[in-house]
């Protein structure tokens, strides 16, 4: 592998698509400095600042009660959608403009690792509160992390939190936090360990009107807890601290950022734990079987058109309403919506998003993509002459090489700029980085 090969499969997996002039720079830097620069920015992120937070305004759900009637439940469900319509274009405006693209990368991983979907929690504001709390935390050590998320309103609603009191606790938060979040399957817990963990959960509840979580100490269970072994008063912090100590979860941590960000084809290295998600990373990216990855992971929908909107000098919030609506309603088609993964679980990975569905939906994606990119981008391509615009598309798209299949499949429409670009963007080479 080349170095500018080396660097591109670099920021191909640490970003959400590099552009040409990124992995120019890249590779005048080299690969160490290129990572470093990936794993702690020393500049501000002008494109971040040019994407503030959304003012969602209040939550409308906080304003009901058992009194309301029809039309104002309503009102509020209208109001909750456009809500979360907002929070969604901006998430994926500041996906596309950051410049920090790794905090960006990592956030959604994050997203999808404590999986949590608006459907059900019925709140933007709240999800919003999520997505900067995984922001704030998902750098770090484990244990803050952990600590955080077991207080986070969305979480709490998500899991069945509510429901979860001294005299009638609810195993589904413990199980989950355990089963997903922490351990893994097969972490070393018992049903007993799931029992008392809910218990040490018990007493915190959403405050809907204030945005936040309280803790109500009534509906909390002080009594004694055994949790793997070790007993004592738990309530929720002890016990995330104790979860986030066990070395079965940084190894189950590592393993899904492995999984992530490296594949499934290159069996996850030994001691790949890091004292935190930063150290880890680093030897993801730095492990010899890394390089070994290339062109075996399968892009998330949201990867590919996050991808394909930098590389393409494309702004959702820019875009005509129908165009951007179209763009969300791509996304649906090929089942990954940012703020609703289908289940606590996250969303699949590889081979599930090549269905037939799905790969009609991309075609259809990448045309709308294609009529909507820039002069410049048109004008990158037609500067070549039409025998050598698929080497200038791929430069583009930062396409180590197409196959003689693509090539063929690309050379009837290299005459026409806007077909050779949706062409290239659903290619197997632009799918599977």
């Amino acid at each position: 592998m080349t170095e500018r090969e080396a660097v591109a499969h670099l920021l191909r997996r640490a970003t959400f698509g590099p552009t040409a002039q990124e992995v120019d720079a890249a590779q005048r830097a080299g690969f160490a400095a290129t990572l470093d620069k990936l794993l702690a920015p020393v500049s501000p992120d002008r494109g971040a600042a040019d994407t503030p937070l959304p003012a969602l305004g209040v939550d409308p759900y906080a304003g009901l009660s058992r009194e309301s009637g029809r039309e104002e439940r309503q009102r509020a469900n209208e109001q909750r959608r456009e809500q979360v319509l907002r929070l969604t274009v901006w998430w994926l405006n500041r996906m596309v403009a950051a410049e920090h693209q790794l905090t960006e990368k990592l956030l959604f991983f994050w997203h999808g690792h404590w999986a949590t979907s608006v459907q059900k929690v019925r709140s933007a504001p709240l999800m919003l509160r999520q997505l900067e709390t995984l922001r704030g935390h998902g750098h770090g050590r484990l244990e803050p992390l952990v600590d955080a998320m077991i207080r986070d309103p969305a979480l709490i609603l998500w899991l069945d939190g509510q429901k979860n009191t001294r005299k009638a606790p609810n195993e589904n938060f413990a199980r989950e936090l355990m089963e997903l979040f922490t351990l893994g399957v097969g972490g070393g817990y018992t049903e007993a360990d799931v029992k008392d963990g809910a218990r040490a959960l018990t007493g915190w509840v959403v405050d809907r009107p204030a945005g936040t979580s309280r803790f109500q100490p009534r509906r909390h269970d002080d009594g004694p807890k055994t949790i793997l072994g070790v007993t004592g008063a738990f309530d929720a912090r002890a016990y995330a601290r104790l979860l986030a100590g066990r070395p079965e979860a940084g190894r189950f941590v590592a393993s899904r950022l492995w999984f992530r960000f490296a594949g499934p084809h290159v069996p996850v290295p030994t001691d790949l734990a890091g004292p935190d998600t930063v150290s880890t990373l680093r030897r993801v990216f730095t492990a010899p079987g890394f390089a070994r990855t290339r062109d075996t992971l399968v892009k998330q929908p949201v990867e590919w058109l996050v991808g394909a909107l930098r590389q393409l000098g494309v702004r959702p919030s820019a875009l005509p309403e129908q165009r951007r609506r179209q763009l969300l309603s791509g996304l649906t088609a090929m089942d990954q919506m940012p703020l609703r993964p289908p289940s606590v679980g996250g969303w699949p990975a590889g081979a599930a998003w090549l269905s037939t569905s799905s790969l009609q939906a991309r075609l259809r994606t990448a045309e709308l993509l294609a009529a909507s990119a820039g002069g410049a981008v048109l004008a990158a391509l037609t500067a070549a002459p039409t025998h050598g615009r698929p080497e200038a598309l791929a430069r583009l798209l930062v396409v180590d090489r197409w196959s003689e299949r693509t090539r063929a499949a690309l050379a009837p429409v290299a005459g026409e700029p806007r077909r050779l670009l949706a062409a290239g963007l659903v290619s197997p080479e632009y799918t599977v980085s």
